[in-house]
């Protein structure tokens, strides 16, 4: 989810974020700013020559800027939403390690993320996909997990079950990868793609 200038709203929920125990996250600064128009903006970049209030939000593994994260060594979570995730990965025929790497990625296990770019939840849905995936409550962990293992497995299936273009695909969309007939040149889904399958390989090792 590329960063750079949004409007009120867009982050409201940064302030509802809960830390769930076993977790491991890092926080990434947000800048508030009202230009001479009177619109107000959210930046990941400190903007020169305006006065601006700070935030913080959960360091993704979306966001290529976060390098504080070593995603070789930062503690697996294998004990949240076990259930859950065992009962989407059965109906959708998603490996659960895959799910978990997923959610490790997008959320850091916390099912009140909301991002810059306005995806929500657990699996970080934007609003388009929840709508058509008929998602009722994405922060409710069940729908969330139902929601985003239904939408992986689904780029599984159109990219022949290719782990690196379907997590590219759930990025930057299926749409890029088959415009570039690969992942995609942007660092962020390069990093992204890097990252979840670190995660995706220590939890299958870790026996998810």
């Amino acid at each position: 989810m590329k960063h750079g200038l949004y409007r009120v709203g867009w982050i409201s929920g940064l302030f509802i974020i809960a830390c769930l125990s076993g977790s491991h996250s890092v926080w990434a600064e947000v800048y508030k700013f009202t230009d001479k128009d009177g619109i107000v903006h959210y930046t990941n970049v400190r903007p020169p020559n305006q006065k601006v209030q700070t935030f913080s939000f959960p360091c993704y593994a979306s966001d290529p800027t976060c390098n504080q994260l070593d995603w070789e060594k930062i503690p697996l979570n294998r004990g949240a939403f076990n259930e859950e995730i065992e009962a989407a990965a059965e109906v959708y025929a998603v490996d659960d390690a895959l799910i978990r790497a997923i959610i490790h990625a997008e959320s850091a296990y916390q099912p009140d993320a909301l991002s810059p770019k306005g995806a929500q939840g657990l699996m970080q849905l934007m609003p388009a996909t929840q709508h058509e995936l008929k998602v009722v409550d994405v922060f409710d962990p069940v729908s969330n997990i139902e929601g985003g293992t239904l939408y992986l497995s689904r780029l599984l299936e159109q990219f022949d079950q290719n782990v690196e273009l379907a997590a590219a695909a759930y990025n930057a969309g299926p749409g890029a990868v088959l415009q570039y007939d690969g992942i995609p040149p942007y660092k962020e889904t390069r990093e992204y793609v890097r990252r979840v399958k670190i995660l995706y390989r220590r939890y299958r090792s870790a026996g998810s």
